[in-house]
């Protein structure tokens, strides 16, 4: 366990995880939440994670606009999809 993990309880951990999986939550909201910088999400996955998952989620991130604020459209103003949390 890193020194960036051993500072989270496991559901801060399990939530930063979540968060970085998540194709429209920006790295940024990461560190509004946590405190915790793009480099440091990094390190976290890559110690959680394992290998082929760390290179599959680095794949899926690197370049994607919706992970990063400066690349993402003004016109997307939301974390979810609309349809990710219906009513029942």
């Amino acid at each position: 366990m890193s020194k960036i993990t051993r500072q989270y309880s496991a559901d801060d951990l399990s939530r930063i995880i979540e968060m970085a999986w998540e194709d429209r939550t920006p790295f940024e909201a990461i560190e509004n939440l946590f405190g915790v910088n793009q480099d440091a999400v990094i390190k976290i996955m890559r110690s959680e994670l394992k290998p082929s998952s760390f290179r599959l989620w680095r794949k899926r991130t690197q370049g994607r606009n919706t992970k990063h604020l400066k690349l993402r459209s003004p016109d997307i103003n939301r974390g979810y999809c609309p349809t990710q949390y219906k009513q029942r």
